[in-house]
């Protein structure tokens, strides 16, 4: 079993190349919060991944979480010491806001970071990912008394944040939650309910947990409409802002799951637990997608990690596993797996589109981080909208593709690959979450087509396939074959768009991942002989992206047939 080794050279070439990170560097937001340092950032980053948290990973997934008879939950071994390094380095705030203790760094930047944490250990990542999705609505919507009293513990990862959203009875339709907050005489609320599905809902890593919870007020209307927003602390705080009594808020059980089990997902209780509303009643939901849109940018994230982690164990065990002889012999030792061709297919099928979900990850941070701060309208409107139309997709076809590498990850094992103690079938139990969390695949296909591309009567998509010409002739094919899918939905709202949106997906991700691929194999051409001592580096760039263009992308046009077949087809 292999460790992980963080990919520092093709992640800087993601951001310098693909993503454009100079050009973020250039902007007033950014001008003095040390973008020219990234790369020590990064070094630094992926040190701790490699050398603290990647151990964990093996140890984690065989102990799990435990759920003890007094109600806490105990980590595995290594976890609480691997946590205390990662806030002593400051890496839940990297892109916080330096007001309340963050680094202010794009998110572009963090994303990077945040890859190399996920890669080491998924389980782990979790818990400081749900640090930030509570971290957003609190900033975007709380009071000032508010951020003050909250944002800076949960921004340096002194106590960490979860988000309490499903319900026995109401999973993606979060309109059925049930859970009552009751107005209290001194300002608070009283909240009663269960939650279920809670990431890092109960753990002994932090000193406090924040809950960023949905409920209902007296006389909410029905549906999404009543739902407010509420902090609910697992400790409630002195007048001080110190950590006091014990809130009526408890993990009542673990889920028993497929993967990350070294993450608990708890059932959480509230009975008469003190919250405090977060902005107006009634304004729950549109609070929560402030930070949606960051939340499916990190879990399509984590299938491009889990796919980078497969795949640097997979060429590791190719390298040394000896089965037969090299192809065109009929003596000799055994060689290597990966001398024959087949194994040296489905490594590389695994690297070009390992590479191709960074090239859309980064792409669509330097898209959120252009839309939210550049000095020019109108270019952060057109940002704002790629950033929209390329969120889904990152969700959903990277979380996809995570799950097919860690598959075929195990395939290059042989049967050592189902033999758990090999771990390249952990990769793929940790994967299969991705395309469940934040909303389902499906439900991200039915976004992209609903409204995402049809926003600004198609002109983003439009802008986005413009860019892609003459770069390559498959990516020119799979364009085209893009445009006519969009033009065959929009002539067919309804069912038959629907039908057709999870190919459309696929096909849309496909494309966009061509279009990385071949920014990469230009880049990679014209720095070969410049930079003639990286030369092993750009030619394996070259490799990586000739295979993706040349044997992964013709795969796109051909899903046409599946998105125009309509509603009829599934009868």
């Amino acid at each position: 079993m292999s460790t992980y080794n963080a990919p520092l050279d093709d992640i800087t070439f993601a951001l310098r190349h693909i993503a454009s990170l100079d050009e973020l560097a250039e902007l007033p937001a950014w001008s003095d919060v040390g973008l020219d340092h990234t790369e020590d950032l990064l070094a630094e980053a992926g040190r701790l991944a490699t050398e603290v948290i990647a151990p964990t990973n093996r140890t984690g997934d065989q102990t799990g979480s435990v759920l003890d008879d007094s109600g806490d939950v105990v980590t595995p071994e290594g976890f609480r010491q691997a946590y205390q390094q990662f806030i002593n380095g400051g890496w839940t705030g990297v892109s916080a806001d330096p007001e309340h203790g963050g680094a202010g760094f794009p998110l572009l930047v963090d994303v990077a970071i945040q890859e190399m944490i996920t890669s080491a250990n998924m389980a782990f990542s979790l818990c400081p990912m749900l640090s930030q999705s509570a971290i957003g609505p609190i900033g975007a919507h709380g009071s000032d008394e508010q951020k003050h009293r909250w944002l800076p513990q949960l921004i340096s990862g002194t106590w960490t944040g979860t988000m309490l959203l499903t319900e026995p009875q109401a999973g993606s339709d979060v309109g059925a939650l049930s859970t009552r907050a009751e107005p209290q005489a001194n300002g608070t609320f009283r909240l009663w309910g269960q939650k279920i599905f809670i990431t890092w809902g109960e753990h002994d890593m932090a000193e406090n947990i924040v809950h960023c919870v949905l409920a209902r007020t007296p006389g909410a209307p029905v549906g999404t409409r009543g739902i407010s927003l509420f902090i609910v602390p697992k400790f409630l705080l002195g007048p001080n802002g110190e950590v006091g009594e014990r809130n009526a808020i408890r993990c009542i059980g673990l889920e028993h799951k497929l993967g990350i089990h070294a993450s608990p997902t708890c059932v959480m209780e509230l009975d008469g637990a003190v919250g405090e509303l977060v902005g107006d009643e009634h304004q729950g939901m549109p609070q929560m997608f402030t930070m949606m849109n960051k939340a499916r940018l990190l879990v399509g994230l984590e299938g491009l990690a889990v796919a980078e982690r497969a795949y640097q164990q997979a060429a590791t065990f190719a390298a040394e596993r000896r089965q037969g002889r090299r192809p065109n012999t009929k003596t000799g030792a055994q060689a290597p797996i990966d001398q024959h061709p087949d194994v040296r297919r489905m490594l590389l099928d695994m690297r070009a589109r390992t590479e191709a979900m960074r090239g859309l990850l980064y792409l669509n941070a330097a898209a959120a981080d252009q839309g939210s701060r550049h000095p020019d309208p109108e270019h952060r409107k057109r940002a704002q909208q790629r950033a929209e139309l390329l969120t889904p997709v990152s969700k959903a076809w990277c979380t996809d593709q995570g799950v097919e590498v860690a598959s075929v990850g195990i395939q290059v094992h042989g049967g050592m690959g189902f033999i758990e103690e090999t771990g390249a079938a952990q990769y793929w139990r940790d994967s299969r979450i991705g395309p469940i969390y934040e909303g389902t695949n499906g439900i991200q296909a039915i976004d992209l087509v609903g409204r995402k591309v049809p926003m600004d009567n198609g002109a983003p998509l439009a802008a986005l396939l413009e860019e892609m010409a003459g770069l390559d002739r498959n990516l020119d094919k799979a364009a085209a074959a893009v445009a006519e899918a969009a033009r065959w939905l929009g002539d067919h709202p309804g069912d038959d768009a629907l039908a057709g949106a999870t190919p459309f997906l696929q096909m849309l991700g496909l494309t966009v991942g061509g279009w990385v691929m071949a920014q990469a194999w230009d880049t990679a051409e014209k720095l070969e002989a410049a930079e003639p001592d990286q030369a092993g580096f750009w030619s394996a760039k070259q490799v990586s992206s000739r295979f993706y263009l040349d044997q992964i992308l013709p795969t796109a046009p051909a899903l046409l047939p599946a998105v125009t077949s309509g509603a009829s087809a599934l009868s």
